[in-house]
């Protein structure tokens, strides 16, 4: 025969076998005594608690010949074939794979047929939040009122995902994990059936490992009953998944605790030859950690996690550590396993984690730590420990006259600048020197003098009449985008670049992100019919920039006419011209 996997061979095929979840159980098996089953539920939990299994076993249940009971038969044909999946009117549909509009159409069509071979129809459509936002509004409309021989059962994973209007028209369940007890309970039994040896601890360690999930736990021993000839000993699931024993953190915690360097180092070194992860020994161990934490804090903390085995030599342990030790420890180690997920080489950094933690316990303050800000004086006078104390002091002063120097340059930067401007254009009219200044020339635009320009021109003006079409396209697009990008207005247009001015800057900033500006491209080359850059600009600058073009001059630029000689035109411009261009550029036409 076959072979067929432990998890899929021991899916429960009743209510009575389900592991971990009573609750839903028993509120289903209510429901189908009274006779009140809803036409809509929504199961959602963690991978491996039993949604789809719950939902294969409920359409078996109301479609039992013997029934509808609370419990299926399991011998009838109707509950034969659902279990072998050959009735066409229990259908399990993969919605990662039929997510479209197309396919919820289809199934809203067929619907309204009524059943051929069972009592009732019912759709099990897992991994529901995959579906796109259409097909769920046109799954809406059924879902809230579908003909009575209908039954809906949506699973998912993540159900923070679906729309609140597909979740309002359904009786929703959520899974919880399943405690190690009972996982251990039931892999005890299926071990019994399957005659494969194992040990407790081993059985622990599993169940430990899956996170709650029971597929994940029956996957795991199967592997190991595998590699072990059905003999499954606690080292060997150590070995198989790359785990670390209780007692090795323990001995690692007491080395930081000494703060010996040496041994600590060897041991990482150990872990990674026998082929640990460091990102996985980083995550153990910031567990390890917690879990004292919890032990010094809360009485019975035992009961808080089932990592603990044995809770006389963790109270030993967390008896050696304070408790702001602890603290800084736990954000020590947050802050390099967030870095670890980027580090090229995540062992070094492991081990850099782990000498912070040594200088923690032997004395090392918390500014010590990397998430500090800021060194307190005592940590930075222990920072510069064998150096002169007046070449300290020295430094210091420099540096403090460098950033008083620096920011003065910066508050006087701007009008020293035009200072300059005025001192080498002297010629320059008062009245334009003393339009307002704006405020932050590295924002304003090149070529202002152009926009200026064709702020009235024909190209703006179509712009400005599809501007609320373009409005409109990027929402449809991306509707964050839109909410930031509607509070700037075009202002004018300079060959291809379209000007929008904003009123806020943060507004500004976030339009003009590299893949937020892309798509705002886009959509107005596809609106104008050509392609288009933006730029952009704040509405206060323009304002200042507009009033600046149109404050007339105090007087007006003319020409001084040179003494009159005999060598002088009647008209200076003829003779400024030649003095620019030079006799071969001009041509004088009356």
């Amino acid at each position: 025969m076959e072979h067929i996997a432990l998890y899929r061979a021991w899916r429960p095929q009743s209510f009575q076998d389900t592991v971990g979840q009573q609750h839903i159980i028993r509120t289903l098996q209510n429901a189908i005594r009274e006779q009140r089953l809803s036409h809509a539920y929504l199961f959602s939990g963690p991978r491996g608690t039993g949604k789809t299994t719950t939902a294969k076993v409920l359409a078996k249940a109301v479609n039992c010949e013997k029934g509808p009971a609370p419990e299926p038969c399991n011998e009838c044909d109707a509950c034969r074939r659902i279990t072998a999946g050959s009735v066409m009117d229990v259908l399990e549909i993969d919605a990662a794979s039929n997510r479209g509009v197309e396919e919820i159409r289809d199934l809203r069509e067929k619907v309204k047929y009524a059943p051929t071979e069972v009592r009732q129809k019912v759709y099990i459509i897992d991994e529901v939040h995959m579906l796109t936002t259409e097909a769920f509004n046109a799954l809406l409309k059924t879902l809230e009122e579908p003909p009575p021989h209908v039954m809906f059962i949506l699973a998912t994973t993540e159900p923070h995902r679906l729309p609140a209007t597909v979740i309002s028209r359904c009786q929703r369940f959520d899974f919880r994990r399943i405690s190690m007890e009972e996982q251990v309970e039931r892999l005890r039994t299926i071990c019994e059936q399957e005659q494969i040896t194992a040990e407790e601890a081993a059985l622990e360690y599993i169940a430990r490992l899956s996170d709650g999930g029971m597929r994940d736990a029956l996957s795991i021993l199967e592997q190991i009953a595998s590699f072990s000839d059905a003999q499954v000993s606690y080292q060997q699931v150590l070995d198989m998944t790359g785990g670390i024993p209780s007692h090795q953190f323990a001995k690692l915690a007491e080395m930081i605790h000494e703060g010996e360097i040496g041994g600590m180092l060897e041991m990482i070194e150990g872990f990674m030859q026998e082929g640990k992860s460091a990102d996985k020994c980083m995550e153990n161990l910031l567990y390890y950690f917690r879990d004292l934490l919890m032990i010094k804090m809360v009485p019975q903390a035992d009961r808080l996690t089932e990592r603990v085995l044995d809770v006389r030599d963790f109270r030993e342990m967390a008896h050696k550590f304070s408790k702001a030790q602890l603290f800084q420890i736990l954000d020590t180690l947050n802050h390099y396993q967030t870095e670890m997920k980027y580090a090229v080489q995540p062992q070094t950094l492991f081990e850099v984690a782990l000498l912070k933690l040594c200088s923690l316990t032997s004395g090392g303050s918390a500014e010590d730590s990397p998430v500090a800000s800021h060194m307190s004086p005592a940590s930075a006078s222990g920072a510069t420990a064998g150096v002169p104390a007046d070449e300290v002091q020295q430094l210091r002063r420099q540096v403090a006259e460098l950033e008083r120097k620096l920011e003065q340059a910066l508050k006087n930067g701007l009008a020293s600048g035009s200072g300059d401007r005025q001192a080498s254009g002297g010629s320059r009219p008062a009245a334009r020197s003393s339009a307002p200044r704006i405020s932050s020339p590295s924002k304003m635009p090149a070529g202002m003098d152009g926009y200026l320009a064709q702020r009235n021109s024909q190209e703006f003006l179509e712009v400005q009449g599809k501007w609320n079409q373009i409005l409109h396209a990027v929402k449809e697009e991306k509707v964050t985008i839109h909410a930031w990008f509607m509070n700037g207005e075009p202002v004018s247009v300079q060959e291809d670049a379209v000007l929008v001015a904003f009123k806020n800057d943060i507004h500004r900033e976030t339009t003009e992100k590299p893949a937020n500006k892309q798509l705002i491209e886009q959509v107005m080359e596809r609106q104008l019919g050509r392609p288009c850059r933006l730029v952009t600009m704040m509405q206060k600058d323009w304002n200042d920039a507009l009033q600046g073009a149109q404050t007339p001059a105090a007087e007006p630029l003319q020409l001084e006419p040179p003494p009159e000689d005999g060598n002088t035109s009647q008209e200076p411009w003829v003779d400024e011209a030649l003095q620019l261009f030079g006799e071969e550029l001009v041509v004088i036409k009356d």
